[in-house]
């Protein structure tokens, strides 16, 4: 039915729970995962910090990316799913998702219906209904 299932994290606990479901549906169905973590520039950028401080934030968002992405690679080998990781450094999101899927010629896309608390998670929750609006392959939408 799947065989390559593209799933989404932005490492907060619905996005890990989402991730996790799908690493499932992926060994029930004997499909592979591909797992992308989109980090939007500026990554946090404030205008107040002096500019030698701006490649920190830069790395410490690949390194955070790096252990979300290795935590559910580990997941996925551990069910005995083949697992690929993926991390976009540029947005937005949701066409980096849908772009991404493409290329890795996904027929299923899984994500959490929210990611993090606050103002992120009218964003994140944004991006989730932008590529529920604008992909053309199927979306599972995890609550």
């Amino acid at each position: 039915m799947y065989r390559n299932i593209l799933i989404a994290t932005d490492g907060s606990e619905l996005a890990t729970d989402a991730a996790r479901q799908g690493i499932a549906l992926a060994k029930s169905l004997g499909s592979k995962v591909t797992v992308i973590k989109v980090t939007e520039p500026p990554y946090g950028y404030d205008a107040n910090l002096p500019a030698d401080a701006q490649p920190g934030i830069v790395q410490a968002a690949r390194e955070e990316a790096k252990a979300i992405l290795a935590g559910l690679a580990d997941a996925a080998r551990s069910a005995g799913v083949p697992c690929e990781t993926v991390h976009v450094e540029q947005g937005p999101p949701y066409l980096s998702i849908i772009e991404t899927a493409q290329a890795k010629s996904c027929d299923l896309i899984v994500m959490g219906s929210h990611g993090r608390s606050g103002v992120a998670a009218v964003v994140v929750g944004s991006h989730t209904m932008k590529v529920l609006t604008h992909s053309k392959i199927p979306v599972l939408v995890y609550r």
